[in-house]
């Protein structure tokens, strides 16, 4: 009775796999270039590259900034 049971149940996994796969399949667009590699800012004017790089850079320094204060407040002063 269970291996009849188990049987009906794999091939219920098998076809919703399935059914999934093509879902995806259908839903993918050839054209378009894969997620993984590819450049997040792409299609953007230079002038917007450059504002892009800016704001990343100017970032990056006000974390130091943050970083530096936590340590002074965490560790360096005692007092």
């Amino acid at each position: 009775m269970w291996t009849e049971q188990f049987e009906y149940m794999l091939m219920l996994v098998v076809m919703a796999a399935l059914l999934r796969t093509s879902y995806e399949l259908a839903r993918s667009d050839p054209n378009k270039p894969a997620s993984m590699g590819s450049n997040p800012r792409s299609g953007l004017t230079p002038q917007q590259e450059e504002w892009a790089e800016k704001a990343a850079r100017k970032y990056a320094e006000a974390q130091g900034k943050k970083w530096r204060n936590w340590n002074e407040a965490m560790f360096e002063r005692s007092g």
